[in-house]
């Protein structure tokens, strides 16, 4: 949220209050707390009012502050709040007559005492990034009260991350509303909203809040970060690398690592698309379709219509278009195949889980203590209150049965939509749990899968999010369109989610919203197959190959092939995301942070460390991208190619841009 109007003024109807110096501080083991008045103090007058705003920091692992700025410390706090893992680093803080630090590892917060408001964070003898005069606010606006918080950003320093954004990968210059919404992949709103961000000057900072948090990113003061929050309270994580992988390490580390996945997963997943018809004929005849023309596949998923309409959800199969379930998964797991079917969290008024959860109070509540409903999605939509442990059994058991019945995975669709004027059951504040709902939400499928399926072989694929839901993967970009700006749109979301600590992420080849043309069907079949997770899935039009032509046959069984060829390599990239947090997609600057070529790239990414991949975006097959230094090796052509250079290339349909690192060597499997 923006508080000023231009540099000088404040926006009409805000009224700023800002710490003025240090008056006293209390040291204790990896702990600091400072007292900062918000006007400087004379004489003892000038002790007789406030506001006065207290910083408490902690040292919850090496090498991370936290800092807690708080005016009112006597509201509730009804949660939820992130689960943090932490490792507290004991070292007591220091006060002296010139300045209050606290440190942890190679990181040190500074206050001076002496002079005007200034805090400072500093690592290995370099300033990282700090506050001083006006930066850390408490706002009294019309919208209410907020904290503030401003970090100075440096020339030339870069930001990313904020979760799944789909704009330009570096968020410089921009504002951004960690708020999840159901906003599609071509608007500056978000499935997967994450209040963290990452910088190539040697920090993170992690803000502490489930709720809405609003950042300008050098757009309001344009050489500071500002984020803000709603209350009397705000805190946030700094996390010193130096590097950016390291980054990811340790807030991972906090937040939670992207979980172990089976190595099914990794293959290649074919929908009935959304709107389609479809019924056992046809999903036959679409895996008929597929080994006739040896295209190899892993998972079969069912779309939405595998259940009644307006019944959704309520978990059984629409018996007019699947008279025998059991049997037909039966028959399709004798396939070799693994099962995925769609569900979301709501419960539409028809469905007969919606009388059986009102009656138990398993639905969220307005304040009247009526159910809250609308219609917007399912007549009568009702939400599942996952703060009831009894509900979450309640809900999870109707998943139960499909598992015995030969489901392996589910699509976990929604989970954005949360309203705000409700009632939890254990008292949650609803603004804080309209981004958390979708924690709730996934794990409860996931733990599930976990207990029914083995620990290695839980799968969702998800498409909301927030900070730790990478412990619950996989999840897609959402819906985009089948164009190739959409293409790079999804391509964006994902190596800015994956700068937020996810691991694996997938999107729908050929898009989801309309047909794509067999021209950008098969060039996003190659980005796909390219990609953790590859999944052909769209709206209206069924995506397998053969509807938009025999060389789009070719083109699936030529990077099928080709992916499966890589595991041995995607093995050792997968377990590298799940034990140290650093995604399988990564955005260049993630592994040449010293190169500044390789800051703003956002049209190609390295597959774990070792593979440059750089997908066509262009009908006529040209693409430009970037070779970082070295002699490269075209892993298709064994070709050599010298950097640093911009190469400029025409590729056909069974190719590429795909470089091997100099000195890597890629294991293949023969297939």
């Amino acid at each position: 949220m923006k508080f000023t109007d231009g540099y000088w003024l404040m926006r009409e109807g805000v009224q700023a209050s800002y710490p003025a110096e240090v008056l006293d501080a209390q040291a204790g083991p990896g702990s600091l707390n400072v007292y900062a008045p918000v006007t400087r103090i004379r004489h003892r007058g000038d002790l007789l009012k406030g506001p006065l705003l207290t910083f408490e920091c902690a040292a919850p692992l090496a090498d991370v502050i936290s800092v807690r700025v708080t005016h009112f410390a006597g509201g509730a706090d009804r949660g939820p709040r992130f689960p943090l893992d932490t490792v507290p680093v004991e070292e007591p803080g220091r006060i002296t007559d010139e300045e209050a630090t606290l440190t942890s590892g190679a990181l040190t917060v500074r206050f001076r005492k002496d002079g005007p408001w200034r805090m400072e964070f500093e690592a290995d003898g370099r300033i990282l990034t700090g506050t001083s005069a006006k930066a850390t606010a408490m706002l009294d606006a019309p919208e209410g009260r907020f904290i503030r918080e401003q970090l100075d950003l440096g020339v030339g320093q870069h930001v990313y991350g904020l979760g799944e954004r789909f704009g330009p990968l570096v968020k410089n210059g921009q504002t951004v509303d960690v708020w999840n919404a159901d906003g599609g992949t071509a608007s500056e709103q978000a499935y997967k909203n994450v209040p963290f961000f990452l910088t190539d000057a040697g920090y993170g900072v992690f803000v502490n809040h489930t709720g809405h948090v609003s950042f300008e990113v050098g757009s309001e003061a344009v050489s500071r970060v500002q984020f803000s929050v709603g209350g009397e309270s705000l805190e946030y994580l700094l996390i010193y690398g130096p590097t950016p992988k390291e980054i990811l390490r340790k807030y991972t580390a906090l937040t939670g690592r992207p979980a172990k996945l089976p190595e099914w997963s990794f293959g290649l997943w074919l929908s009935t698309s959304f709107t389609t018809s479809y019924d056992e004929e046809t999903v036959t005849s679409f895996l008929d379709g597929m080994a006739e023309r040896d295209l190899p596949l892993s998972v079969f998923h069912f779309d939405s219509f595998w259940m009644r309409e307006f019944h959704w959800c309520d978990f059984e199969w629409d018996p007019r278009t699947f008279p025998d379930p059991a049997g037909m998964l039966r028959r399709l797991k004798e396939r070799g195949l693994k099962i995925c079917v769609w569900i979301n969290p709501y419960i539409a008024q028809r469905s007969p889980l919606f009388a059986e959860g009102k009656e138990k109070g398993y639905l969220l509540r307005r304040p009247d203590g009526g159910v809250w409903q609308w219609d917007l999605w399912q007549p009568g939509l009702a939400v599942v209150d996952f703060t009831n442990p009894e509900a979450r059994r309640w809900w999870a058991s109707k998943l139960e049965a499909l598992l015995d019945m030969g489901v392996d995975c589910f699509k976990t669709d929604f989970g954005e939509r949360i309203p705000t004027d409700v009632v939890y059951h254990d008292g949650s504040d609803p603004e804080g749990m309209h981004n958390y709902y979708t924690q709730l939400y996934n794990e409860t499928v996931f733990e599930l899968l976990r207990e029914h399926k083995g620990e290695d072989e839980a799968v969702v694929f998800a498409r909301s999010a927030t900070a730790g839901g990478q412990k619950f993967p996989v999840h897609w970009g959402g819906d985009c369109e089948s164009t190739f700006p959409a293409m790079a749109e999804s391509l964006r979301g994902g190596l800015s989610l994956g700068l937020c600590g996810f691991g694996y992420w997938s999107h729908d080849i050929g898009g989801f919203e309309g047909t794509p043309d067999a021209e950008l069907f098969k060039r996003w079949i190659a980005f796909g197959l390219l990609s953790s997770h590859s999944r052909l899935h769209g709206s209206e039009s069924y995506r397998v190959p053969w509807a938009f032509d025999e060389e789009s046959v070719d083109v699936l069984r030529h990077f099928t092939e080709l992916k499966l060829s890589l595991m041995p390599y995607l093995r050792e990239v997968a377990r590298e995301a799940h034990e140290d947090g650093v995604p399988m997609m990564r955005a260049m600057v993630l592994e040449f942070p010293e190169d500044p070529a390789c800051a703003t790239l956002e049209l190609q990414y390295m597959l774990g460390s070792d593979l440059l991949v750089a997908p066509v975006f262009d009908p006529s097959g040209d693409v430009s991208y970037y070779v970082p230094e070295g002699e490269w090796t075209r892993l298709l052509t064994g070709e050599k190619v010298a950097g640093p250079r911009w190469v400029k290339e025409n590729h056909g349909v069974l190719s590429l841009p795909l470089l091997v690192r100099p000195g890597a060597v890629i294991p293949l499997e023969d297939r």
